[in-house]
């Protein structure tokens, strides 16, 4: 389509469609608030999408507590976890920052169903 053709209808309505396809990131420290996360915590694993930061919490939606990691490099490269317990779908899980020992973003897709 021939953007000198085109009508401020059409142009408002391809804007839309774009601005939905893309992911909007915002960085607060070393944090990236919406960016998708494997946590490691002194007695647990956790994935999830970071959602907000607080002075002392990390607020995580998508959450799921990874029973197993299975071979951790594997792991940490493909999402494929051995156990998950997901929470529920639409849960706000709070975990410590005084917790974690490390935690990196991921590329995978956070798994949701029980494993």
């Amino acid at each position: 389509m021939d953007i000198n053709k085109m009508t401020i209808e059409q142009i408002e309505k391809k804007l839309k469609t774009a601005k939905n396809k893309v992911k909007t990131w915002t960085k607060s420290g070393v944090y990236r608030i919406g960016g998708n996360y494997l946590i490691r915590t002194v007695t647990m694993i956790y994935t999830g999408k970071l959602k907000e930061l607080t002075d002392n919490e990390l607020v995580l939606t998508n959450c799921a507590w990874i029973a197993d990691t299975g071979r951790w490099a594997q792991a940490c490269e493909t999402g494929n976890f051995d156990e998950v317990e997901p929470y529920p779908k639409n849960a706000e899980v709070i975990i410590g920052k005084g917790a974690i020992l490390d935690m990196f973003e991921v590329e995978f897709e956070l798994p949701t169903k029980q494993k």
